[in-house]
């Protein structure tokens, strides 16, 4: 069982429309994660959201690219960039947070992935891995020193997530029933191996809400 600390933090990534079910770029199961995340939500004193908040023509949205599709790879300035259905655009229903989720006691909703000409996958960094958005800043002002991750999805903006935070000095945890993935190109697989091998735990809900 682990018990949770004044200064440990639920990060809730992007339970958003547009990642559950009929939303754009839908994860499987995404639906599910939230009222496992409610229920996760009422155990901490600090709670955060990460919300993706992407204007038209994102770099990262196929559309964007005459002649290429969703799921293909470019070349962006700052690296390799998976490209992807539009989603989570600017006002949208689909950049909303799922309805049922049920967080009033949310400190900070953190918006990423608003830069035109850049992703964020990361909760701590946009994809160059060097432009921070300033949560760890909030988080060491506030004296907030554990992470506990859960959201959508798990093999890419909680997996990024979990690992900026790890190398930044926080404790990181994920809860892994609290997350779904996309599972694309073994990417599961090596987010497991990636957590395992900078020592994140992947834990289990009732590790927490079980009395």
């Amino acid at each position: 069982m682990i018990t949770v600390e004044p200064n440990d933090v639920l990060l809730i990534i992007d339970l958003q429309n547009d990642f559950c079910a009929s939303g754009a770029l839908e994860v499987p199961g995404g639906d599910a994660i939230v009222p496992v995340v409610n229920a996760l939500a009422t155990r901490f004193k600090h709670v955060i959201l990460t919300q993706d908040w992407h204007p038209s023509r994102h770099i990262s949205f196929a559309t964007t690219h005459p002649g290429t599709h969703p799921y293909e790879e470019i070349d962006a300035p700052y690296g390799p960039q998976t490209l992807w259905p539009d989603h989570c655009l600017q006002h949208s229903h689909g950049a909303s947070f799922h309805p049922g989720l049920d967080t009033p006691n949310a400190e900070l909703i953190l918006r990423k992935g608003f830069h035109p000409h850049i992703d964020s996958y990361s909760a701590f960094l946009e994809n160059d891995h060097l432009t921070p958005t300033g949560l760890a800043g909030y988080l060491r002002e506030r004296g907030l020193s554990r992470l506990f991750l859960c959201g959508l999805a798990y093999d890419f903006c909680v997996r990024f997530s979990a690992i900026d935070g790890k190398h930044l000095g926080f404790g990181t945890v994920v809860i892994e029933d609290a997350t779904r993935a996309i599972d694309r190109s073994n990417s599961v697989t090596e987010t497991n191996a990636e957590l395992g091998a900078i020592g994140v735990p992947r834990i289990q809900s009732p590790e927490i809400l079980t009395p």
